[in-house]
């Protein structure tokens, strides 16, 4: 909704001037409205202070006395105050849902670790059973052996594949060796069945926290399957630099690029895909931004601020 600023500001000048002439708690109720209105309207914190500061400014011209220039201050402030509650509502709101969102992008985790685990354990166990029941059945019989053997193939193929499910899961080598490790076994992978050269550049000494690794992981891992779904790209180059005070990912491609606000607006496939990166990086306060244009490539910087 488009905000009408002339009209606005002429409608905050009048309750303020309210506010000075009478009190009370319905004028105070104006002044909340007029805060969800400005909410409403797209106006932010900045520009409501800078509506307040004008209309503070009209109304201390129209007193001369330093005691009447104090009871206006001391109404305005209320007023001000009282503005500005439902923005604070709506931060409260955004900080509990990012606080959601985190512990749910915790538990899915875990429930992805449990997975891997047992496909690549559990699962692993059994089909080396199977393959030793093979072996015992070609000795007592051995003229099936050649077709046992093919068996033993099929289950070599499902092993495999497994241990593929189980790393896209969870890779237990971000937990065991940490980030850069886990990227490389991942580029690996996807080079290998997309024909894409990717590098991955980055500092190796020490580890993130958990909660940074795992988010950052699959933010690359989203961005570099979208970009072997829909870019095209023969190249592309995953660099992690650990700064003061924050981490920065950059994911950057040769393909074809889009135009971002036509992909945004559609929410399609990989309008998507950006917007799921968005979602795992609010709870820890990240950001990011893309740089694309069509036949020009696309690259994408994660900035995500670590604790002291």
């Amino acid at each position: 909704m488009s905000c009408d600023r002339g009209r606005f500001d002429g409608d905050y000048l009048d309750a303020l001037r309210d506010c000075l002439a009478q009190g009370g708690e319905a004028v105070l109720q104006r002044a909340y409205e007029l805060g969800r209105r400005a909410m409403r309207e797209g106006l932010g914190l900045l520009e409501l202070a800078e509506i307040h500061h004008r209309a503070l400014g009209d109304l201390q011209a129209q007193v001369a006395s330093a005691e009447e220039q104090a009871l206006v201050l001391r109404a305005a402030e209320m007023f001000f105050a009282e503005s500005l509650a439902p923005f604070e509502m709506a931060y409260r709101g955004f900080q509990e849902s990012a606080a959601t969102l985190r512990l749910l992008n915790e538990r899915l985790e875990e429930g992805a670790r449990r997975i891997a685990h047992a496909l690549h354990d559990e699962a692993g166990q059994l089909l080396v059973s199977v393959h030793l029941a093979i072996e015992e059945i070609a000795h007592e019989y051995p003229v099936a052996r050649p077709r046992l053997a093919g068996v033993g193939s099929l289950l070599d193929k499902i092993e495999e594949e497994l241990r593929r499910l189980s790393h896209e899961l969870r890779p237990t080598v971000l937990d065991d060796l940490g980030l850069l490790p886990a990227l490389d076994l991942l580029a690996q992978g996807l080079s290998s069945r997309n024909g894409m050269a990717i590098t991955v550049e980055g500092t190796r000494n020490g580890r993130l926290p958990a909660p940074v690794e795992t988010a950052l992981y699959r933010i690359v891992q989203e961005a570099l399957t979208n970009v072997a779904r829909h870019a095209g790209a023969k190249r592309a180059e995953v660099r992690v630099r650990k700064g003061k005070g924050a981490v920065v990912c950059l994911v950057r491609d040769d393909g074809a690029g889009f135009d971002l606000s036509e992909v945004m607006s559609r929410r399609g496939d990989r309008g998507l895909g950006l917007i799921g990166i968005r979602d795992r990086l609010v709870p820890l306060d990240g950001s990011l931004k893309i740089t694309s244009a069509p036949g020009r490539g696309t690259r994408l910087r994660i900035t995500i601020p670590l604790e002291a």
